[in-house]
């Protein structure tokens, strides 16, 4: 069974950092682009970063560009989200994904629709 479980969330004082973690166990992972997502109480849920199959592109919300880095390990089959100067906006659930529809290069936002298996979330909280 396809499962994304999420971890690293936590409770941070802003200007402060975080890395989540996604362990995957879907098959073979370096045949998915992966993404980060987040949704704030009442809020649609955002797209925060893709990286593709190999690790080799990446793209970011302009919200947190310069900020974050994704990443990922195609032998540990988990991939990840450094979170740096955190600030208040930044606090929501944080869901990782997997896209089967893999790419050489990103060069746009991504759908939700895109992706094919979700995570159960993660909370990240930034005080101020």
């Amino acid at each position: 069974q396809a499962q994304l479980v999420e971890s690293g969330g936590g409770l941070v004082q802003a200007g402060g950092s975080l890395r989540l973690s996604c362990a995957a166990s879907i098959g073979t992972f370096r045949r998915y682009d992966m993404g980060w997502f987040r949704q704030a109480p009442g809020k649609e849920r955002d797209f925060v970063a893709a990286i593709n199959w190999s690790g080799g592109s990446t793209y970011y919300s302009e919200s947190v560009k310069g900020r974050f880095t994704i990443s990922r390990d195609n032998a540990k089959n988990m991939f990840y989200l450094q979170m740096n100067s955190l600030k208040p906006e930044d606090t929501a659930v944080y869901y990782c994904a997997a896209d089967s529809t893999v790419h050489s290069t990103l060069v746009r936002i991504p759908s939700i629709y895109e992706y094919d298996y979700w995570g159960q979330g993660t909370q990240v909280t930034v005080s101020s």
